[in-house]
């Protein structure tokens, strides 16, 4: 049987359009070059599409669409064509994959491809490196744009400590912010050399400084010395068994226990910015030990994730 999605890019069209249309007004007031404009609006196009200043990322969630491969391949010349109509780009800056995670943190690490298509885009008056073919995300979380703008504006002669680093972007508003210090740990030396590259791109890294600290975070949460870091940013993984950690991580179980050793590497009015993607995630606020946490979610929810986000984001103090 061939899979006839003819009749339904026309429904694509006019739902991509509005959607663009709304976000790019909205994005124009806030002086915002990277956002999310579309994200599985239609089951039919279960795309989650973001413009980087001027090149599209459009991952496609995996689902069984009943297409054989050839027929899929033609559905996303179809829909990668609608794109560029909308949007009025060259569908060579329109790039596409399909998004399946793995079980567990090392999917984000998997590479799809060698391509190392890169970019340099704008945020905040800074500069990311992005790429836009090899993995599984871009290098440049934007649902986290708002938040990584307080930690700039609270850096100023901290000490920092930057967990699950990513590609450093809260490295770098931190350092552009003051900081005294800024400690950035990863499981992944790709990504703490991506993230050492987004600091040196922003003419801010300081060898005597900034630390790039490749190992398991959990050990590092083990073993975190008392009262050393003013400021913590910590966004781990819902779920981890990498081969690489010594133990499973859970984030709903282990949260606590996580908590409380990160409060130990606090100073006396030390502050934690504690964030994850588990979707019904709930604070045992009764077990840790500090009356001072704030739910910052929804204060830190930019326009383009607003009711789309599956994050919660707390602000935690000692």
């Amino acid at each position: 049987m061939t899979y006839d999605f003819s009749n339904k890019l026309q429904m694509f069209e006019n739902r991509l359009s509005k959607m663009f249309k709304h976000y790019s007004k909205l994005a124009r007031r806030q002086d915002v070059a990277c956002y999310r404009f579309y994200d599985h609006d239609l089951p039919e196009f279960p795309f989650a599409i973001e413009l980087y200043n001027d090149v599209v990322h459009a991952a496609e969630y995996k689902r069984r669409h009943g297409m054989e491969d050839e027929e899929h391949e033609a559905w996303l010349q179809a829909c990668k064509d609608v794109i560029a109509r909308v949007l009025d780009i060259d569908a060579a800056n329109i790039f596409m994959k399909q998004r399946q995670r793995k079980a567990g943190r090392q999917g984000q690490y998997e590479k799809f491809a060698e391509q190392k298509v890169e970019r340099i885009v704008p945020e905040g008056g800074l500069s990311f490196i992005i790429n836009l073919t090899d993995y599984l995300d871009t290098g440049l979380f934007l649902d986290h744009r708002i938040t990584r703008n307080m930690v700039r504006e609270e850096a100023k002669d901290k000490r920092v400590l930057n967990l699950f680093c990513y590609t450093g972007s809260f490295s770098v508003y931190a350092a552009h912010g003051g900081a005294a210090s800024v400690t950035s740990v990863d499981l992944s030396k790709t990504y703490l050399n991506w993230a050492k590259r987004n600091m040196q791109y922003n003419k801010l890294y300081n060898d005597e400084k900034h630390e790039f600290v490749h190992d398991d975070v959990m050990e590092v949460i083990k073993n975190i010395p008392v009262n050393t870091f003013d400021l913590i940013i910590c966004d781990p993984p819902t779920f981890s068994n990498s081969k690489r950690m010594e133990d499973t991580f859970d984030v709903q179980r282990d949260h606590v226990w996580l908590l409380k050793q990160l409060l130990k590497g606090c100073t006396e009015g030390g502050r934690i910015y504690f964030s994850n993607n588990y979707r019904g995630f709930v604070l045992d606020r009764d077990s840790i030990p500090t009356p001072h946490i704030q739910d910052i979610t929804n204060a830190t929810t930019p326009f383009d994730f607003q009711g789309r986000l599956h994050r919660s984001c707390f602000l935690i103090e000692k």
